[in-house]
């Protein structure tokens, strides 16, 4: 058992500190049941979401299909975590992690940090990713805005500007779906219905990359337009 260690340490790791009075098969056991139940969480969020936003999902990945087949650039963007989502998704669409998958032109719209600090220092955060839509959107474009609240206002006001290009917006959230849900200028929304941050993001992981296999298997097919 150490000794001392920083009060942090005392705060967050007590067992580590109580001598022998640690069941070090108790603490494995816990560890054993947290990970079997958040494995639980994410399975059961997953079966949620299908019966929730199924049919959305599919219905989006039919609908990038069609826009990457006529030469459309997808632009992905979000928060935080939801900005790293936003990178993963570009990031398999432009380096596919199959050999049999077509790179496929994508943007994410928050790797630029010398655009967004002078956006959000010059106009305002809430622009960070509209007046890049301006720049870089195409009509027959997608943008993919990623949110775990569905209520960010860069979010919203960059699908709202990307609908305006005529471009097709999707939107992933979580909760009940927040105001891209409701917004007349959002396409196509997927819900990932929980409260719980990481079981969101997990989820929402999910739907992007069965809408990516869906998107390259129908691009595999002939082209019948």
């Amino acid at each position: 058992m150490p000794e001392g260690g920083s009060r942090y340490d005392q705060m967050f790791y007590p067992y580590l500190f109580e001598g022998e009075k640690v069941d070090r098969a108790a603490v494995i056991e816990q560890v054993r049941y947290s990970t079997l139940d958040k494995c639980h969480e994410i399975v059961t969020l997953r079966h949620q979401m299908r019966a929730l936003s199924g049919e959305r999902i599919v219905e989006a990945g039919a609908a990038m299909a069609r826009a990457f087949r006529l030469g459309a650039t997808l632009f992905a963007f979000g928060n935080g975590g939801s900005a790293t989502d936003a990178q993963d998704l570009v990031t398999e669409l432009v380096n596919p992690p199959f050999a049999h998958w077509r790179p496929l032109p994508a943007v994410s719209l928050t790797n630029d940090i010398a655009v967004i600090t002078a956006l959000g220092n010059d106009v305002g955060f809430p622009t960070i990713f509209t007046r890049q839509i301006i720049a870089l959107g195409k009509p027959g474009d997608i943008a993919v805005g990623i949110s775990t609240s569905g209520n960010s206002a860069n979010i919203l006001q960059a699908l709202e500007q990307a609908k305006r290009q005529e471009m097709l917006t999707i939107a992933m959230s979580g909760y009940d779906g927040g105001k891209v849900s409701r917004s007349p200028d959002v396409d196509i929304c997927i819900t990932a219905p929980c409260d719980h941050i990481p079981r969101i993001q997990e989820a929402q992981a999910t739907a992007y990359h069965a809408i990516l296999e869906m998107v390259h298997a129908l691009l595999d097919q002939p082209d019948d337009t």
